[in-house]
């Protein structure tokens, strides 16, 4: 017997956008994904000093999907909830891998270590606010840059090669590292400048 419902609805609008934005399986979230199973592996060979190429391999390639899966989610349209969630949150546990793993192998100082966990806890602490507001800060340039500048470092380090030849030889990536410090402190001040921004907007509407 024929569904006369399914018959009056016509043929299916193919020009009208697809809303992507509730979707799991895209492509963009199953390479996030895999990036996040990639961390521990790469934590794992580093502090256990195996072999400098192959964490180097597994940390550059982690951090080179970052990159990756933005690119595919913006050029295909499926740009999407869970994964604007799980994408900042990776990145953190990356940054957390190298800064971590680098210091317990002794090729970081701890101050290092003490600014970026206490920048993202300080982080996590105003998105944390910011979601009593139901708000949500968009990741800026500034930021996305800072991780990237980071996670470049961290990957000259764990591979130790090049070094520069300054000062008896200076790892290009402590160089990086000191730069993403700088930015990462910057990025932050960024971030609150904006919170608070977007808070007393909230507060003057609501007061009007």
């Amino acid at each position: 017997m024929v569904d006369e419902r399914a018959s009056d609805k016509g043929p299916p609008d193919r020009t009208r956008p697809v809303d992507h934005s509730h979707d799991v399986y895209t492509v963009a979230n199953i390479i996030t994904v895999l990036r996040l199973i990639l961390v521990p592996f790469a934590f794992a060979v580093l502090i256990e000093e195996v072999n400098d190429r192959v964490a180097f391999a597994l940390f550059a390639l982690a951090a080179s999907t970052d990159w990756l899966d933005g690119q595919i989610a913006r050029r295909t349209g499926t740009v999407t909830v869970i994964g604007k969630a799980i994408d900042p949150m990776v990145d953190r546990l990356l940054l957390a891998a190298g800064v971590i793993g680098l210091y317990i192998i002794d090729r970081l100082p701890l101050w290092i270590m003490l600014v970026l966990v206490v920048r993202d806890a300080y982080l996590l602490y105003g998105a944390w606010r910011l979601e009593h507001h139901h708000m949500r800060l968009p990741v800026t340039l500034l930021g996305k840059s800072t991780t990237a500048v980071l996670l470049t470092g961290f990957s000259i380090l764990i591979l130790g090669w090049p070094v520069l030849p300054v000062a008896g030889g200076i790892p290009l990536g402590i160089v990086a590292v000191y730069v993403g410090i700088v930015m990462s402190v910057t990025s932050a001040v960024q971030y609150t400048v904006l919170a608070q921004r977007a808070i007393a907007a909230v507060d003057g509407r609501g007061a009007a």
